[in-house]
């Protein structure tokens, strides 16, 4: 975890950080192993971890705590 968020939390890669779409925040999803999600935003001189969350609890988590981005259409 603290490899892809000190050196490249912005670097989006197919298996471990997703930019979630849609969202203002968290605007970042970093998956540990199979069961860990880390949900996280990132300013220009710090990265917030907003959530630990099972993978599992993951999109209940998102529901009521992702803030919808207003310029963005949500799918």
């Amino acid at each position: 975890m603290e490899r892809h968020l000190r050196h490249e939390p912005t670097k989006t890669s197919t298996a471990r950080v997703k930019r979630l779409r849609g969202l203002s925040r968290p605007q970042f999803r970093l998956r540990v192993g199979d069961d860990i999600r880390v949900f996280y935003d990132v300013s220009s001189d710090a990265v917030e971890v907003l959530a630990i969350v099972s993978n599992s609890e993951a999109n209940r988590w998102l529901e009521r705590y992702g803030e919808h981005d207003e310029a963005s259409p949500t799918d």
